[in-house]
């Protein structure tokens, strides 16, 4: 279990470090307010997760460890959006609308509900 904590760790701030640099990289080039950095991490984690998925749905057989090192650490890391959007599309492609549809408003206006209460509360 030490292993497997460590490794995902380790991904983790991997996966920060890379959010950091990217956001930062693409919002400084894109001289926009809009918040294109965190989009384009978004995105791309999305892209990577997918990607990492179909691979393993293949046959791709990594160690324990390493797969938790790419999904949760490295992905969860760089954008835990992706993790959002991989059980969302699981949700779907199992055909479990109900679960689809909660999960969704949850996320995201429970979200924007629990923010707003976080901001308030600080202020």
């Amino acid at each position: 279990m030490m292993k497997i904590l460590l490794m995902v760790g380790l991904g983790s701030f991997a996966g920060g470090v890379l959010r950091f640099l990217l956001t930062r990289f693409v919002q400084i080039n894109s001289m926009s307010s809009f918040p294109w950095g965190t989009t384009a991490v978004n995105l791309l984690g999305c892209l990577v997760l997918g990607v990492l998925y179909g691979l393993f749905s293949r046959g791709l057989l990594l160690h324990t460890e390493t797969r938790l090192f790419l999904t949760v650490g490295l992905c969860g890391g760089f954008t835990t959006f992706s993790t959002l959007m991989n059980e969302s599309f699981l949700l779907l492609k199992e055909g479990n609308f109900p679960a689809f549809f909660l999960y969704t408003l949850l996320s995201f206006a429970g979200g924007l509900i629990a923010i707003g209460l976080g901001y308030l509360a600080a202020r």
